[in-house]
């Protein structure tokens, strides 16, 4: 949805400012003032100063609107039974999208109320209730980001919440999305109150759904597998897949995209940061390249706990580290180098050094701040780079990513230096005794070498910024082997039970 509504406004930016302020003026914001004080810090950039991005999607069932018309039912208020956390990694060529089913049993913490007061935390209560905080018809979309951010310590840098009314427009917009079905589904499964089976709805097997047929689609859950919430999360999955398949395979066709932007943006509630067609645009270009094949769905480990949904751990842990240290579910690092270099040369130090008992002062015709220095781990043991960086911002100067370097692990720790940075890489190399300077590259590169990692064992090793000490635990294949890829069969993993 986001990837159209960017490829249009790129269109409405070249056709003229009318349609672009249509779709700038469609859009509305929630209240960024609602969110927590005390929220996870913003993951840092790479080597290559790529930052990953988490984006909090939320499907809301609000009754207002029109809503109830398309099956929001009559009470009052907003709910959300749809929630999934993508991790966008830092290469912007992989993405991962965590379903939270709605009856998870979590921590939710103070949030704002529509008359400005705050709640009190809330533990073990249902992760869908932090989107009804406060009863109104606009839901309360900050809250939910701030109980995700609560339960997972990752930084959640957009929310987006699509309504009813908008999502059936938007699979109506692209001429309707394949769908598969492992039964027959029938009037009485999606509506249990129903008392009799009522006629066919859903036949079984692959068809194409829009509009109500497509709300109804990723609403059922009844007369299939256990007739749980975790089988609709698979089957609104595998909907998502075919959804990003179809408008992907249309490319910048504009016949598709303006009507599919209108209808996007006339149903989004974003947070400030996103609460432009600009700034849409800008965001979302970012990950125009993601294939099909690297954006992978799964649903967060998870337990029956009486009628409600425990969460598994450490399985659930792991996951969690694994994001925040932009770790595929296959265990790769999507924040190493993307275009490997020559391997530099290397200049004889001793094998190991003392780590300094404290940092020197930078050199005195360097102004620290204003000296940025990237931290490359050579040394082919983790959490390293954390530990140095940590030493090259106590001297005060600026790191502007921790990464791993390429090529095979160095022996001795060297500073490079592009053109006229040769007095800071001096000044930095001070910070690591034994550490020699040569030019390469641009700016100054800390490459870390195994003089390094004898002076500092992994046993003291501090955390990197934004992330862990050390390379998460990789994922149990329970987790990372029910991952759906949008690529996939969509008549592939429908169901649970």
């Amino acid at each position: 949805m986001l990837w159209a509504t960017a490829g249009c406004t790129a269109l409405a930016v070249l056709g003229g400012g009318a349609l672009y302020y249509r779709l700038n003026s469609n859009i509305n914001t929630f209240d960024g003032d609602a969110l927590s004080k005390d929220r996870p810090e913003a993951a840092a950039p790479d080597a290559q100063g790529r930052t990953p991005v988490n984006v909090l999607l939320i499907g809301s069932d609000s009754r207002g609107n029109g809503n109830s018309d398309l099956g929001g039912g009559g009470d009052g208020g907003a709910r959300s039974d749809t929630a999934i956390l993508l991790h966008v990694y830092a290469d912007h060529k992989h993405a991962v999208g965590i379903s939270i089913p709605r009856d998870s049993l979590v921590t939710i913490p103070p949030c704002k109320l529509p008359n400005g007061k705050w709640t009190k935390e809330q533990t073990n209560v249902m992760f869908n209730s932090a989107f009804s905080v406060g009863d109104s018809d606009q839901g309360n979309p900050a809250c939910t980001q701030n109980a995700v951010e609560k339960l997972t310590n990752l930084r959640v840098d957009h929310t987006v919440v699509v309504d009813f009314n908008g999502f059936a427009s938007m699979t109506k917009a692209v001429g309707g999305v394949e769908v598969c079905l492992p039964t027959d589904i029938h009037e009485g499964d999606l509506n249990p109150n129903l008392g009799h089976k009522g006629k066919l709805i859903f036949p079984k097997g692959k068809q194409k759904v829009e509009g109500q047929a497509a709300l109804d689609y990723v609403r059922v859950r009844h007369g299939i597998g256990d007739g749980s919430d975790i089988g609709r999360t698979k089957r609104q999955q595998a909907f998502l897949s075919s959804l990003i398949k179809e408008v992907k395979s249309r490319g910048m066709d504009p016949t598709t995209l303006l009507p599919l932007a209108d209808a996007a943006t006339k149903s989004l509630t974003v947070d400030p940061g996103l609460g432009s067609a600009a700034k849409l645009l800008s965001f979302v270009m970012e990950l125009k390249d993601v294939d099909l094949h690297d954006i992978k769905f799964l649903t967060v480990p998870w337990r029956y706990e009486g009628p409600r949904v425990a969460l598994v751990h450490p399985d659930v842990d792991q996951l969690w580290a694994a994001l925040k240290a932009d770790r595929t579910i296959d265990g790769q690092d999507a924040s190493a180098p993307a275009d490997p270099g020559p391997a530099a040369a290397v200049t004889t130090a001793p094998t190991a050094a003392p780590a300094p008992a404290s940092a020197p002062a930078p050199a005195s015709d360097a102004k620290a701040a204003e000296v940025k220095v990237s931290v490359l781990n050579s040394t082919g043991e983790t959490g390293l780079g954390g530990r140095a960086a940590e030493t090259v911002k106590g001297a005060g100067y600026t790191v502007t990513g921790v990464g791993n370097a390429v090529g095979k692990p160095r022996s001795t720790t060297v500073v490079e230096y592009g053109t006229g940075e040769r007095t800071a890489a001096e000044a930095v190399a001070k910070l690591f005794p034994g550490a020699t300077v040569q030019p390469g590259g641009r700016g100054v590169s800390l490459v870390l070498g195994h003089d390094f990692a004898a002076a500092n064992p992994a046993s003291a090793t501090a955390p990197a910024p934004g992330g862990t000490a050390t390379a998460p635990a990789p994922l149990p294949t329970s987790v990372s082997g029910a991952a759906r890829s949008a690529d996939d069969d969509p008549c592939a993993n429908l169901s649970y039970g």
